[in-house]
């Protein structure tokens, strides 16, 4: 069996998804193959993310202990996590605890639910509805998708 010529060039393979590798040929014979594929070197890495889905709340609705300065401010400061979640939203003040603000918010960020659920939200659990939406609010801008 005649061996190949060892080459000075090093092959490089690139992917369209980013990957791409150098491999250097320095074993010939019936092992170089495993011997190529253990001196694979990468050069870019897999990036993995937590990102969330667009389509889920960040955390539930009674999470609150999830962000506890998010909770106290809606606890004793309704009115004024009322109007920080409007400014995010770029709205206006008196629309940060409303079922209106929600409804746009879960509709922007394609989050299922129903104006009867953000009617039931809002009525019945107000700090908590309010205290999600700025929840979600901060972790998307953590994650750079607000």
């Amino acid at each position: 069996m005649q061996q190949p010529e060892p080459t000075s060039e090093i092959p490089v393979a690139s992917f369209s998804d980013g990957f791409s590798f150098q491999t250097t040929n320095c074993l010939e014979g019936p092992n170089s193959v495993l011997a190529m594929a253990s001196q694979q070197v990468i050069t870019v890495q897999p990036q993995c993310s937590a990102a969330p889905r667009a389509g889920e709340w960040q955390s539930g609705l009674m999470d609150c202990c999830s962000d506890c300065n998010v909770c106290l401010c809606g606890t004793f400061c309704f009115p004024c996590l009322g109007c920080q979640v409007a400014e995010d939203m770029d709205e206006c003040c008196m629309c940060g605890p409303s079922m209106a603000m929600r409804t746009l918010y879960r509709t922007r960020y394609n989050i299922p639910g129903s104006l009867l659920g953000d009617f039931a939200a809002t009525t019945f659990c107000p700090m908590c509805a309010l205290c999600q939406l700025k929840r979600d609010i901060n972790q998307r801008k953590e994650l750079g998708i607000f």
